[in-house]
């Protein structure tokens, strides 16, 4: 029998989620680690623990806000510019074909914390559909959140992009 190993999923099965804003949280932290990127005067990048495929990670103003029309014409401006520097990453680091980059506004949109606007970056590479989501409705995570996280910190440290941390 194969097995596919993904610990870090136990929490989110059990239905044991942090009562607290992950996004919040994140951006009130005064060091970088966890999960979290890189912090921008405005906005955070954290990899999302429950990723749907390899190098799924998300973007958030710092600001709790719900939607859009609530964020000032700077927030707005990077929080785009942060879902550029971390898609470059992505690029860079992962080399995939293409991304998916998705907004769930609400609850019955998706959103697993409707009241923290948020922005998902997914990577995607040609055949990552094949029969095991397909037909066993399972997708295989190929490398543990820490190894990518490790890549990812290393290859933002070496960019120096002028964002602050």
């Amino acid at each position: 029998m194969d097995r596919l190993w993904a610990p870090w999923r136990v929490q989110y099965v059990q239905g044991k989620r942090a009562k607290k804003c992950i996004f919040c949280a994140a951006a009130k932290a005064k060091q970088i680690r966890n999960q979290v990127l890189f912090k921008t005067d405005h906005s955070i990048a954290l990899l999302n623990i429950y990723p749907y495929n390899n190098g799924h990670l998300m973007v958030a103003p710092k600001r709790h806000v719900r939607v859009f029309s609530r964020l000032s014409d700077v927030e707005l401006l990077d929080l785009m510019r942060c879902v550029e520097t971390v898609k470059s990453l992505l690029e860079r680091v992962l080399r995939p074909d293409g991304f998916n980059i998705g907004i769930n506004l609400s609850e019955v949109a998706g959103a697993g914390i409707p009241g923290h606007l948020h922005i998902h970056i997914v990577p995607r590479w040609n055949g990552d559909t094949n029969f095991m989501p397909v037909l066993n409705g399972t997708k295989i995570i190929s490398q543990s959140l820490e190894e990518l996280y490790k890549r990812l910190r290393h290859a933002y440290a070496k960019t120096n992009s002028g964002i602050r941390r």
